[in-house]
């Protein structure tokens, strides 16, 4: 793609600036009233009824029909909340991009019915994907004191700042569980924007940024893939812009010999990208507390997470659930897409699949239950 052939400005809601946002928070935030907890207690709570009374009928065939979660809306019934979500769903794809939700009572339900909760709200706004080799449909955000400079290992199990990045899927949702004793804030920005700004500045840089790009899979490869994958930072396709972006994996790709090496050229336009995600007038940042629950559609907002140090007592320590989700209704994806998301089939699309891999959800870090 030449500059003369960049797709024009997008003058969209989800090409806002920082800033803007951070001084309207009333305009992205729900807060979950008590009406609204108990409605979720009672779909958490005939939810549970009705897999224990699938199990109680001893007949394998009920057996077979049993979830390990309320994987599905139908699963996990909301009758005024539920509409509320689809809207909010409708926000995500159309609107800003992201939304937040407060008041999950982590508090006072068990960690098991909270992860149930998260994941049938999650439900109402897309399918469940995998997040990593195991398969795990819920995944639990911690330190797990691994190093990021190995390559096998994702910055989320790291205490270290994820920096700019979107995850493979259509939306990603978090609820915190724990913060940490210091940092670990959560950080948007828009992608659209960025493009906005390198479109204005540098046409040059950000018409390199539609060629495709190495990016390292850290050790997840699917059957008949590379290590990585080669996709732009910046595709449009079907009127639509969308960006798919890891600096440090970008880089990390370069380890293979046979990946496309990064010209000077190019590196110049990762910089200047991570420069304008970097720079306060275009990002902003919040810090999720206990019960906070942050959605962020991927294809045109990026997320970052602060470095943090931890609490000393291990059950104190920073504990973020998270969802990967496909969902119906989104864009359309270009085919190249399908290296990372397996799928551009809107509703079946994104996560994480190599051989061995089988879904399931770990409620508690425990034995996983087996979808």
């Amino acid at each position: 793609m030449t500059p003369a052939e960049l797709p024009a400005q997008q003058d969209l809601p989800c090409a806002w600036y920082g800033p803007q946002m951070l001084a309207s928070p009333q305009d992205w935030t729900l807060a979950l009233s008590e009406a609204d907890c108990i409605e979720i207690r009672a779909a958490l709570d005939a939810w549970l009824s009705s897999q224990a009374d699938r199990a109680g009928r001893g007949d394998h065939a009920a057996r077979d029909q049993s979830s390990p979660a309320p994987l599905a809306a139908a699963d996990f019934v909301l009758p005024t909340l539920g509409p509320r979500l689809a809207q909010l769903r409708h926000e995500l794809l159309h609107g800003r991009g992201f939304f937040l939700l407060t008041g999950m009572p982590v508090g006072q339900w068990s960690q098991r019915d909270v992860a149930l909760a998260f994941i049938g709200l999650g439900a109402h706004l897309g399918n469940a994907r995998s997040q990593n080799a195991a398969g795990h449909l819920l995944g639990h955000v911690r330190d797990l004191g691994l190093a990021s400079t190995d390559p096998n290992v994702r910055l989320y199990q790291t205490h270290e700042r994820q920096t700019f990045h979107t995850d493979s899927c259509d939306v990603v949702g978090l609820l915190c569980i724990n913060e940490a004793q210091q940092g670990g804030d959560s950080l948007l920005v828009s992608s659209t924007t960025i493009y906005n700004e390198m479109r204005r500045r540098r046409p040059y840089l950000a018409a390199l940024l539609f060629e495709p790009l190495a990016t390292d899979r850290r050790g997840e490869v699917p059957v008949g893939m590379k290590p990585w994958f080669d996709i732009p930072v910046f595709s449009w396709h079907d009127d639509a812009l969308s960006a798919l972006y890891q600096r440090q994996y970008i880089d990390s790709a370069q380890r293979f010999e046979q990946a496309p090496r990064l010209t000077a050229a190019k590196v110049e336009a990762l910089d200047l990208f991570d420069a304008l995600a970097n720079d306060p007038a275009l990002n902003f940042r919040m810090r999720l507390a206990p019960g906070d629950m942050q959605f962020v559609h991927n294809h045109n907002l990026l997320h970052d997470r602060s470095g943090f140090t931890d609490w000393p007592d291990a059950a104190r320590r920073r504990h973020l659930l998270r969802l990967w989700l496909a969902v119906p209704g989104a864009r359309a994806l270009p085919p190249v897409f399908a290296q990372r998301y397996g799928s551009v089939t809107i509703g079946d699309r994104g996560g994480i699949v190599v051989p061995g891999t089988t879904p399931c959800v770990p409620l508690d870090e425990g034995p996983a239950a087996v979808v």
